[in-house]
This record gives C-alpha cells, sequence and structure tokens, in this order.
C-alpha cells in the first residue's frame, strides 16, 4: 500500500480503491467499469496513486491505443506529449497539495523521457473552473476547444 502522500505506482492492489475514488467523480471523469479500468490502466504511461485512494491520476503517451477523442485530438496536432485522462483527489485530502505533486512526478518522468509537453482537457460543460485555475497556476495554456461527443471541452498544453 501507498504510504500517506507519497506517490506510488498504480498496482494491482491499489486498482479497486482507485476505481472507486474515479466512480465517486465520474461527473467529472467518466464512470468505470472494473474491466475498462484495468483496460486504461494496462495501457497507460504512468498510472500513479497517493495513499490507498486519496488521489489518482492516470496518462497515456501518443503509442497508447486509447480510444478517447480527447487523446485522439492531441494526437492529430501533436507527435510527442504525456496526456493527463484523469486527475482526482478526495474531498478528505484536498488542500494537501495531492494533485501537484502527482503532476510533478508526470513533469520528472516525461522530462526524464524526453516529452517536450504535457497536456489535459478540461471540461466547459458543466465548468470547472477550479480545475481551469489549478492548471493555469501550473504552467498549462488553452490552446483549442472541442465539442467530442457532445461534450464541451478546452485543451490545455504545458511545455517542459
Amino acid at each position: 500500500m501507498a504510504a500517506l502522500d507519497t506517490v506510488a505506482p498504480l498496482s494491482p492492489d491499489l486498482l479497486p480503491a482507485a476505481l472507486a475514488l474515479n466512480n465517486d467523480h465520474a461527473a467529472e471523469l467518466s464512470l468505470l467499469d472494473d474491466a475498462r479500468f484495468r483496460q486504461l490502466v494496462a495501457w497507460s504511461w504512468y498510472s500513479a496513486v497517493i495513499g490507498p485512494a486519496d488521489a489518482l491520476i492516470l496518462t497515456f503517451d501518443p503509442s497508447s491505443p486509447y480510444d478517447s477523442p480527447n487523446f485522439r485530438w492531441f494526437q492529430s496536432h501533436y507527435p510527442r506529449f504525456v496526456y493527463v485522462d484523469r486527475v482526482v483527489v478526495a474531498p478528505r485530502a484536498r488542500g494537501r497539495g495531492l494533485a501537484r505533486r502527482l503532476y510533478n512526478a508526470v513533469f520528472e518522468k516525461a522530462r526524464a523521457e524526453n516529452l517536450p509537453m504535457v497536456t489535459c482537457e478540461i471540461n466547459l460543460d458543466p465548468p470547472n473552473p477550479g480545475s481551469e485555475a489549478f492548471h493555469a497556476a501550473m504552467g498549462f495554456s488553452a490552446v483549442g476547444d472541442a465539442t467530442p461527443n457532445g461534450k464541451a471541452v478546452r485543451y490545455f498544453t504545458k511545455a517542459l
């Protein structure tokens, strides 16, 4: 099990707790069943947690077969990047800098592998001003808007 506030790779024993955390925030992320969650983790470039279910991040690089239209948008615009598909912090764990810690782990790994940027999208409908403010503070800039599958999103990148 991951220690308190320590970023750790998402190991098989933590998958149920990580899936529960994801699904507790399905409105912001998307509801996943166990099979789909395991598939995404297997395809991921980097997946990590803090605590057994305090925070989660799931990322992909361009070689992934991930079928998300948002991921595909980045594939069509950039040759090399890390895509943050989902990052979530449990309400009880907010205010401790856990999302920042997860992102910093992604930045460090991306730099080590010479990946020049980190990307993500943020929902516009419903709006998520907290996420937009967080990503702006982390150095992300908006690079486009789209409405894949009828869901309005804004795309962001951060050069490393």
